[in-house]
């Protein structure tokens, strides 16, 4: 009888220490040191291309991010990167996808495996551009006017569709000229190089963009429509952020911004200022709108 005795305490001392333990680890994982575990995950991953604009959205966006708690990191790409990686679930969105026309043979590969969230910056316009003092005024006149311009068109980096929409304006209209492949800083180098020097050049170029606000610009006329209308950028996740993250895809789906908002940014990434410092700049002249854009998650 007491052999039984024994053997059911014994029973009791271990049931009880189980249930100890389990308590214990219950209370280390939902108490990090006063800190809630979800605080502690929150993570996010941009993908942009280097081109201003999206340099300044993504800059802007991250510090946004940070405000709400994230921890994020931003990748740079080149167009079609950034459509595969989001196919590929290799970061958790983009504010840099210019549609419909722009990076529209992206968007045709890719676009069944990608969540289209909310356009961010409507009325973008691509196409060829000139100093004004240049007199001509159409695609159409650039043959007549090779040697003037060297018989180049300077664009930017050769992953963008604005240059793939340029080589088919190229075809369309029986341009003589090559395309010469740089990026959008080097593209905007050789703009204010030649505008010093009151060179005829012409440049892949598009809106917003700084140079319009420093240089006196125009659009060459595009009769055979091949830019087509005006783009605008919108905001695309890898599938399965919405369940996965709903308050990162809360943030995302309600951030839009204007023209004279990225402009101001792009601006001063363009006088020099660092990429966070500008982007910073403008989330401390906006709190309004960064907080609409955090709602709940604030």
């Amino acid at each position: 009888m007491k052999e039984k005795i024994k053997f059911f305490s014994v029973l009791i001392m271990l049931a009880m220490l189980v249930m100890v333990s389990g308590c214990t680890d219950q209370d280390t994982t939902g108490d990090n040191n006063g800190t809630d575990e979800a605080t502690v995950t929150k993570e996010a991953s941009i993908g942009y291309v280097l081109w201003d604009g999206e340099i300044a959205s993504t800059n802007v966006m991250k510090l946004v991010l940070e405000q709400a708690g994230y921890d994020v990191e931003i990748i740079a790409v080149d167009a079609g990167a950034l459509y595969q990686g989001l196919a590929d679930s290799q970061f958790d969105f983009t504010t840099s996808a210019w549609l419909p026309k722009t990076q529209k043979n992206y968007w045709e590969q890719y676009g069944d495996q990608i969540d289209s969230v909310a356009v961010n910056l409507e009325d973008c316009r691509i196409g060829l551009v000139v100093p004004t003092y240049v007199d001509i005024d159409s695609i159409e006149e650039l043959n007549e006017n090779k040697e003037q311009f060297n018989g180049e068109i300077i664009g930017i980096d050769p992953g963008a569709g604005i240059m793939s929409t340029t080589e088919t304006a190229i075809d369309e209209y029986g341009l003589d000229y090559e395309l010469v492949a740089s990026s959008s800083a080097g593209m905007a180098a050789s703009l204010q190089s030649s505008i010093e020097d009151e060179e005829w050049t012409v440049v892949t170029l598009w809106t917003p963009h700084w140079t319009f606000n420093k240089f006196d610009l125009k659009y060459l006329d595009d009769p055979q429509g091949v830019y087509g209308e005006a783009d605008h950028v919108e905001t695309l996740a890898r599938q399965g952020l919405q369940e996965d993250k709903p308050e990162l895809y809360g943030i995302i789906s309600r951030f839009e911004w204007t023209h004279d908002d990225i402009q101001s940014v792009m601006a001063d990434l363009a006088d020099g200022v660092p990429e966070e410092e500008a982007a910073q700049k403008w989330v401390d002249a906006n709190p309004e709108k960064v907080n609409e854009w955090i709602g709940d998650a604030a």
